[in-house]
């Protein structure tokens, strides 16, 4: 099942801003033709759902702010917030229907929103989408999964369930670049101790190291914790064609990924599993990325173009040894 909503093209950062509403256009044209593309439109989120994991005070200053700015590269326009409700919406929407129908589903949403805080947004995040699909799917089910495979680590995720054992998160993400959270030695605060999983890779990581991180520490931690559901933040930024970061996943190793993804949720969750797009700034490789995952959820395949594979020796498994050092009060790893 697809998610998508056509005024998520509407949202405009600035001009030749990366985060724009080609990235949409790419993956929707390349959706359309493999015939993929048959998607529900979303209703914006209540701002009662969006204040569930915001503050009040946050999400008033978002809706009133006109013309502005969050952060330097974060701007609010007069039809943000709208915008930005819709794209929420359209990961509840996604994440409701898997849970529903026990089948995949993909919310086709920008702007992203794992940045976003519990009080605070930036890095083109205004409302976290992901993390407003957990509290509502809460109210159904006792635990929840959140898989954030995006190459910038989900700070905001982290701060809004960093001291909630229901909600486990778990990161993969580059080491060191922007927002500069996510080490491996935090694991949550209070109750949610050893509920928050950072895996934050050296540059030039790729196919061969997510591989070992998904089978060493994901993958385990994912059945020892059982979710009922698991929702994914997908951003194709840790892809060798992505212009903003120096990770080194290709097409053929983020399909691994999903494929894996895939597998747990339907051994662990009765496939109640819902994607949402984060980041990915090389539309093309974006495109496919998507494509390529939405193909998974029918069985099919689809010809990939960007299949070098940089990293075959595990770049990151010294990273990966210190995460499992680190979560071995926690987790049998």
């Amino acid at each position: 099942m697809l998610v998508y909503s056509r005024d998520c093209l509407r949202h405009v950062q600035a001009p030749g801003h990366v985060e724009s509403p080609h990235r949409l256009e790419a993956i929707t044209r390349k959706l359309e033709s493999l015939n993929l593309f048959d998607p529900k439109t979303p209703e914006p989120a209540a701002r009662a759902m969006i204040e569930r994991v915001h503050a009040k005070a946050y999400v008033d200053l978002v809706e009133t702010m006109g013309d502005g700015y969050l952060d330097i590269d974060t701007a609010v326009r007069p039809e943000t917030p709208e915008i930005a409700r819709i794209a929420a919406g359209g990961v509840v929407e996604a994440a409701l229907a898997s849970v529903k129908g026990r089948r995949p589903a993909f919310a086709l949403v920008r702007p992203p929103g794992h940045h976003a805080g519990p009080d605070y947004g930036g890095g083109f995040c205004y409302f976290n989408g992901v993390a407003v699909a957990a509290a509502v799917l809460r109210e159904r089910l006792s635990r929840i999964a959140i898989l954030d495979l995006d190459a910038h680590h989900g700070n905001g995720t982290r701060d809004i369930f960093a001291t909630s054992k229901d909600v486990l998160y778990v990161s993969t993400h580059q080491s060191g670049i922007y927002p500069g959270t996510g080490p491996a030695g935090d694991v949550g605060e209070g109750p949610g101790e050893g509920y928050t999983v950072n895996i934050p890779f050296p540059a030039r990581s790729g196919d061969a190291s997510y591989e070992l991180a998904f089978r060493e520490v994901i993958e385990p931690v994912l059945r020892q914790f059982q979710p009922e559901a698991i929702l994914v933040s997908l951003g194709a930024d840790a892809h060798y064609k992505d212009p903003l970061t120096m990770l080194a996943l290709s097409s053929p190793g983020y399909l691994t990924l999903a494929e894996r993804t895939l597998d747990v949720a339907r051994t662990l969750c009765k496939n109640r599993v819902a994607f949402a797009l984060e980041g990915g700034y090389h539309p093309q490789a974006l495109a496919e990325v998507v494509a390529g995952t939405v193909a998974l959820f029918r069985g099919e395949s689809v010809h990939l173009q960007f299949r070098d594979v940089a990293d075959e020796t595990a770049r990151g498994k010294e990273a990966v040894d210190r995460v499992k050092r680190v979560l071995g009060p926690y987790w049998d790893l």
